[in-house]
C-alpha cells in the first residue's frame, strides 16, 4: 500500500508541469489529453488539448496531476491543508528553488536558516500549492 498525491490544476496543469520542470527539475513520466482519453464518456468539446491524467516525477517521488474538475476554468484550484516539502541538497539549490517557485507566487516565511536547516522556508506557489523548502543540517552521530 502506498498513498500518491493527486493535484488538481483547474485547466493549468500543463503549465504547472512546465513549471516545475524548469524551477525544481521534474520530469513528465506519464500524460494523457482528454482527446486520447480511452473512454468516449471522458471526451468533453473545450477539454480536448486539457490533461486528464499526468504523472510527474520529483527527485524519487512520484505525483499524479490532472485537469479533472475544471468546470469552471475562471475558479482558482485550491489547495488547502497541506504543503509538499522539497528537501534540496545544497543551500543554492534551496535558492534556486524557492525563488523560482516565488515567481508569480506569494512568500509566506523567506528563506533563512533555522535550528533544524541551513535553508527553510515556506512559498505558495503561483499556483495555489504551498511549498516547504528545506536544506536539512548535517546531524551529528550520537
Amino acid at each position: 500500500m502506498d498513498v500518491q498525491v493527486t493535484l488538481n490544476f483547474l485547466g493549468r496543469t500543463e503549465e504547472a508541469l512546465a513549471c516545475y520542470t524548469r524551477a525544481i527539475g521534474a520530469e513528465t513520466t506519464f500524460l494523457l489529453r482528454f482527446r486520447d482519453c480511452p473512454d468516449p464518456a471522458q471526451r468533453r468539446p473545450g477539454f480536448e488539448d486539457k490533461i486528464f491524467h499526468a504523472t510527474f516525477r520529483v527527485g524519487g517521488t512520484e505525483l499524479m496531476a490532472s485537469d479533472c474538475g475544471c468546470e469552471d476554468p475562471s475558479a482558482p484550484a485550491r489547495f488547502d491543508g497541506f504543503a509538499l516539502a522539497l528537501r534540496t541538497d545544497t543551500t543554492e539549490q534551496a535558492e534556486r528553488c524557492f525563488a523560482a517557485l516565488s515567481t508569480g507566487g506569494h512568500v509566506e516565511l523567506p528563506l533563512q536558516e533555522t535550528f533544524f536547516a541551513t535553508r527553510y522556508g515556506l512559498v505558495t506557489d503561483r499556483f495555489g500549492v504551498s511549498w516547504k523548502i528545506m536544506t536539512e543540517k548535517a546531524r551529528s552521530a550520537t
